[in-house]
């Protein structure tokens, strides 16, 4: 029985769970309790379970009999429609996926690797559950879960009991636990929905600058929306090593530390975006989900569409017009690859789903306007509430508001692979801003002498950060002799973005710019301050220990960014605290280490292999990390591994001397490794 028949034959309507963390051992104990309603006359249903190793069961009601195959738990019976049925399942899991076990934090990923692996469940998304958890851990963290916290006690010194209760039901994919060190913050949106802000104690400093905006657009998406947000409550945590930027889990969006910032830091790499994009997610694909994945689009689509709108409110046209130009960049190269996708396709990419979607959602409301497209939007979530839908019944509320049967949007913009970039550009000319920067861009090639005036122009106060960056931008293939008057204005420029321009775009610094360049290391952006310093040490060898003097306490981004560079630069520099040579190299070399978020492990990765720094500890770490859960560093640290055996034969013989040292996952992904 597929989950198509399934779902017209049972109704699972609760799944309560009572579950005890071990995270040493990595592994849950756990007793799960189902209610579940018959349709239709069966003698058999499942739930979706991997991995799993059952204890015992319990029924009531019913004398039902479980049998467990690969990948489900069978409830067998003579079941009569209309009756209602309850069954506890005992069991314990190691999952290897879906749940992931860290020194000091354990959470959950649904989407894309199924619950079911730590949650016997329905993984079929268009079956909705209400999920209640009772979470025993070690009393010293925090753990969070979906829905509001009606119970928090000790049970003794050493364990803790959380209770999570649910009123609404939900899809399991956006079922989700977090266990941490974690300090909370608190403020109430406008409706009076409680917004819980979570965060690592040694970061709570960065709160502010974290979470900056985050009630804005809740009260924003609640009044543009026109549907109240549908949970009881709004929670947001950041967790180490998270799969992706962020996960949109109902009433608890888990994102990624990276984007945990100061207010400097705040300067390029804030949470904004990926805050509004899992919070629209509460609305759409949490209160509505795509029916199957063709429909993906009315997920991410939706969420990046609507997180747009929210970043206008904060950022003003201009940025809005700028991303909207940014994503057709991409969509129109893809299509010129011949590689473009319809909208509506499963297994499309990221970049269909979430930008195609997006563009294709500001057509729409461009050419049906903002009352009707806000309308049909409203009417959409409100017929499929806590239910799932498809394309069609979206756009059945257009349809029915306007008369417009939209075979045009269908056609344009739902079935053709290629990106209508004539729409597009129709649509992007409408800003004075990206007509401007349009033009900008065609007189690229021009000799310097035929847009000087039109430079200087744009590098007067106040300048716009993107066309002044524009500018920058094309002073770099200029002769710096003849640019140098242009540079200063923009050196003078209080843009941090255009001044920025100037740190990624000057590599060969004249000396008579030399005093406005070194400025750069000052300015309120660590991506300057890396950039300004990394181009200074390379230009003049003879104020190295200046430079590095200057910077020696800045740290920058989650992934040291700015310290990483600093220890590289300091180790290179002939003469320069020779007697702390051997603490740069150790403090360097403890960066790859696995207590270390990833993003700082790559990072150190990638510096120690720019000066041949690999000692037989650091290759133990880079073989931790090539067993990591997250994919994207699992993948750059075998391809570092790889590089690595082909450019030193010594590499090999350190790996087979370290094998009686490894877990047996590093050991047998080892022993492939080295047999390809």
């Amino acid at each position: 029985m597929g989950d198509a028949q399934q779902l017209e034959v049972v109704d699972f309507k609760q799944i309560t769970g009572d579950i005890e963390l071990f995270p040493s051992e990595k592994k849950i104990v756990a007793t799960a309790h189902y209610r579940f309603q018959l349709l239709k006359k069966t003698d058999s249903v499942y739930l979706d379970a991997k991995n799993i190793q059952l204890e015992q069961q319990s029924t009531s009601n019913s004398p039902i009999k479980i049998k467990q195959t690969v990948d489900k738990i069978w409830l067998i019976d003579s079941f009569k429609p209309g009756k209602e049925y309850q069954v506890s399942i005992s069991y314990e899991a190691k999952p290897g996926q879906a749940m992931y076990f860290f020194e000091d934090q354990i959470w959950t990923q649904g989407q894309g690797k199924e619950t079911s692996h730590w949650l016997p469940s329905i993984d079929d998304v268009n079956d909705k559950i209400i999920f209640n958890l009772h979470i025993k851990a070690p009393a010293q963290f925090t753990v969070l879960a979906n829905g509001v916290c009606v119970q928090e006690e000790h049970i003794n010194n050493e364990t803790k009991l959380w209770s999570y209760q649910m009123k609404k039901p939900m899809s399991s994919y956006l079922l989700a636990l977090v266990m941490g060190r974690f300090e909370k913050y608190s403020e109430t949106s406008s409706s009076g929905i409680p917004l819980e802000y979570y965060i690592n104690p040694e970061d709570k400093g960065n709160i502010a600058a974290t979470y900056r905006h985050t009630r804005e657009m809740f009260d924003f998406f609640e009044t543009e929306i026109g549907v109240d947000y549908p949970w009881e409550n709004y929670k947001q945590v950041p967790v180490r090593d998270f799969l992706y930027a962020g996960m949109e889990n109902t009433s608890l969006t888990i994102f990624s530390e990276a984007f945990v910032v100061d207010s400097i830091g705040f300067v390029d790499r804030n949470y904004v975006n990926v805050n509004a994009h899992e919070l629209a997610h509460q609305w759409f694909g949490n209160l509505v989900t795509a029916k199957s994945g063709e429909h993906h689009w009315l997920q991410e689509g939706f969420a990046t569409f609507y997180a747009l709108l929210a970043e206008r409110k904060i950022f003003g046209d201009d940025y809005y017009y700028w991303k909207l130009y940014e994503s057709a960049e991409q969509l129109i190269s893809l299509s010129d690859e011949g590689k473009g996708e319809p909208l509506l396709k499963k297994g499309a990419s990221s970049l269909t789903y979430y930008q195609k979607g997006a563009w294709a959602l500001h057509i729409l409301r461009e050419r049906v306007g903002e009352l009707i497209f806000r309308q049909a939007v409203q009417n959409y979530l409100t017929r499929h509430q806590f239910n799932s839908a498809n394309t069609d019944d979206f756009l059945y509320e257009i349809e029915a508001i306007t008369d417009d049967e939209l075979d045009w949007f269908r056609e344009d913009w739902l079935n053709q692979s290629a990106f209508k970039a004539s729409q597009a550009l129709n649509s992007l000319r409408k800003s004075p801003f990206i007509e401007q920067y349009l033009n900008l861009s065609a007189i690229a090639k021009r000799p310097l002498s035929e847009k000087q005036s039109i430079f200087n122009a744009l590098l007067k106060p106040p300048v716009n950060d993107y066309l002044g960056q524009a500018v920058v931008f094309q002073l770099s293939e200029e002769s710096v002799e003849h640019s140098s008057p242009l540079y200063l204005k923009a050196f003078e420029s209080e843009s941090i973005l255009v001044r920025q321009a100037i740190a990624l775009s000057l590599d060969k610094i004249p000396e008579h710019l030399k005093s406005n360049y070194e400025s750069l290391l000052s300015d309120t952006s660590y991506v300057t301050q890396e950039a300004a310093l990394y181009h200074l040490w390379l230009n003049f060898p003879e104020d190295r220990p200046k430079y590095l003097d200057a910077t020696i306490d800045l740290v920058g981004f989650q992934d040291k960014n700015l310290r990483q560079l600093w220890l590289t630069l300091a180790l290179a520099t002939e003469g320069y605290q020779n007697h702390l040579k051997q603490d740069f190299f150790n403090e360097l070399s403890s960066y790859a280490a696995p207590k270390y978020s990833f993003e700082i492990r790559q990072l150190a990765f990638q510096y120690l292999y720019s000066f041949d720094g690999f000692t037989n500890q650091n290759l133990m770490y880079l073989l931790d990390a090539c067993v990591h859960p997250n994919w994207r560093f699992r993948s750059s640290s075998r391809e570092l591994l790889s590089v690595l055996l082909k450019e030193n034969e010594e590499v090999s013989a350190q790996l087979l001397s370290l094998r009686k040292e490894l877990p047996t996952d590093q050991l047998q992904f080892l022993n492939t490794f080295l047999d390809k």
